[in-house]
This record gives C-alpha cells, sequence and structure tokens, in this order.
C-alpha cells in the first residue's frame, strides 16, 4: 500500500480515487471545488488539501485527471504546483487527455526535479471509472510505470506501457480516431434501418455477433435508438481529443479526412446544444437532418 495523491475529482478522477481508497491505499485529494473534495473525504476517508503543493508532499504517487493542458500545467506547475510538493523519487502519473507536447513537457520538468513522470490517459469512460475496469495506455520510463503500474490496477483492467514520454497519449490519439469513425458508421446504420422501416433491436441482435460488431454497438445502441444520450462521454470533451489528433496529425504529416468531418459533425452537435450529451448523439444529428 502507498501514500497516494489525486488530483482532480470529476466524473472519472472521483470514482478512480474511490477505487484507490478500497484498495487500501493511503489517499489525499485535492479538486478545484472544495466541496466536490468534502464530499469524497466523507464518502471515502483520506484526507483533502487546499492546494495541489500541499495534496502531493509524502505522496509516493500522485495522480491527475484534469481537463487539457493549461489544467495539467496548472496542477503541475508553479509555487502551489505539484511538482513543487513531490520529493525526488517520487512519481507523478497523469491520466488526463492532453497533447503529447505539454507530456514531454512536463517529463522533463520533473526529470530536473529527479521526479517520474508517466503519461497514462485512459479509456472505458464514466462507466470503466466506476466499475474499476480502465484501459490504461501509458509512457514514460520503463522503471516508473512498474512502480506505477500496482497502483493503477485499482482501477483498470489492462495497463500497458507503449513506448517513452508521450507515447501513452499518442495511443490515445489513435483510440479516439478509430471511435469516431466507427460512431459515425453506427449512427448512420442505425439512422438508415429506422428510415428503412426495420426494428433497429432486431437489426443489432442479427448483425452485432458479426463483423460489423463493436464495443460501441452493442453497448449504446439501445440508447441511441432511445434518442437518450444523458451518459457516458461527453460530446466537449470527444472535440477537446479531436482536436489534439488533428494538430498532432498536421505535426507528423498524417492524412485524417473522416476525423475531421466527424469532428464538425461533433461541433453540429453542440450548436445543437448538445455538448454535455454522449458521443453516440451523432445520430442525433442525422435524425434532424431528416
Amino acid at each position: 500500500m502507498a501514500d497516494v495523491t489525486f488530483l482532480g475529482l470529476g466524473v472519472m478522477g472521483y470514482p478512480m480515487a474511490g477505487h484507490l481508497a478500497k484498495a487500501g491505499h493511503a489517499v489525499t485529494v485535492y479538486n478545484r471545488t472544495m466541496a466536490k473534495a468534502e464530499k469524497w473525504v466523507a464518502e471515502h476517508g483520506g484526507t483533502m488539501a487546499p492546494t495541489p503543493r500541499e495534496a502531493a508532499q509524502g505522496a509516493e504517487f500522485v495522480m491527475a485527471c484534469v481537463g487539457n493542458d493549461d489544467d495539467l500545467r496548472a496542477v503541475c506547475l508553479g509555487e502551489e504546483g505539484a511538482f513543487a510538493g513531490m520529493s525526488p523519487g517520487s512519481v507523478f502519473v497523469d491520466h488526463t487527455t492532453v497533447s503529447a507536447a505539454v507530456t514531454r513537457e512536463l517529463y522533463a520538468e520533473a526529470d530536473a526535479r529527479q521526479i517520474s513522470f508517466v503519461d497514462a490517459p485512459v479509456s472505458g469512460g464514466q462507466a470503466g471509472a466506476e466499475n474499476g475496469q480502465l484501459v490504461v495506455m501509458c509512457g514514460g520510463d520503463e522503471g516508473a510505470f512498474a512502480r506505477a503500474e500496482p497502483v493503477i490496477a485499482a482501477y483498470a483492467k489492462t495497463c500497458r506501457r507503449m513506448g517513452e514520454s508521450g507515447s501513452g497519449q499518442l495511443t490515445k490519439m489513435v483510440n479516439q480516431i478509430a471511435i469516431a469513425g466507427l460512431l459515425q458508421g453506427l449512427s448512420e446504420a442505425l439512422h438508415f434501418a429506422e428510415k428503412a422501416g426495420l426494428d433497429g433491436r432486431a437489426v443489432v441482435e442479427v448483425i452485432g455477433g458479426g463483423a460489423a460488431g463493436s464495443w460501441q454497438m452493442l453497448n449504446r445502441y439501445e440508447t441511441m435508438l432511445d434518442d437518450e444520450f444523458d451518459h457516458g462521454f461527453a460530446v466537449d470533451w470527444m472535440r477537446k481529443d479531436l482536436g489534439i489528433c488533428l494538430r498532432t496529425a498536421d505535426e507528423n504529416g498524417t492524412s485524417l479526412p473522416v476525423t475531421a468531418l466527424v469532428d464538425q459533425f461533433y461541433k453540429d452537435v453542440q450548436n445543437m446544444g448538445g455538448g454535455r450529451w454522449d458521443t453516440s448523439s451523432l445520430i442525433r444529428r442525422l435524425r434532424a437532418l431528416g
């Protein structure tokens, strides 16, 4: 068991920190909204701190799951950032989906302080976090990963090192690129079934076990058919992630025409007031078109 700090208690971080406490780790939490931290401590025990620096003091591992590049820099750097409170030899594990560039920047800053930095974005959404069944893709030094993996195991079903610093974030980009195209295809397929007068549920029962089947189909088709999107991974966050993918593709010369198109479709969903809808809400855009 370890002394662990968790920074960021959003829809993902709150249950992830909870799994660490249930596993027996001594957990200190920090959240910008103190009321959320107070609620977490009341539910799970542990302690809370008013700044990332104070939260990180004495911790062997500091986990973070915040919003974007700027949020991550804010909790890491500066006089009240976590790096200022961490001891040499400790490990910072970033579960935020951010750019590989900020990851490498913070890796270098941490290394200068004799702190290890592991980029460890996750896949599995809110349900995966709540059930402790996340997929964690990591980048960083082998030794740091080996130390962090048993702690990450509290909320992961799969955890793998993909390479040097930034490799975890690049792998998460691959994940989001694949999901974007898949969800658009699934939305078009179910919308076509509706327009053709077919029973959507019966269709999925037939094709779901074949080559067309996917996790998204089996876990989202019913809510898509019922036009329910108040769950799962939000469109606003998906657009943030796809923006990272597209900027990185510009840098490395990759062509992502489908990803760019689906990103614009998600912009349409945002304009419909669906920024907080689940990413499978692409089908609602098609329904609005007729």
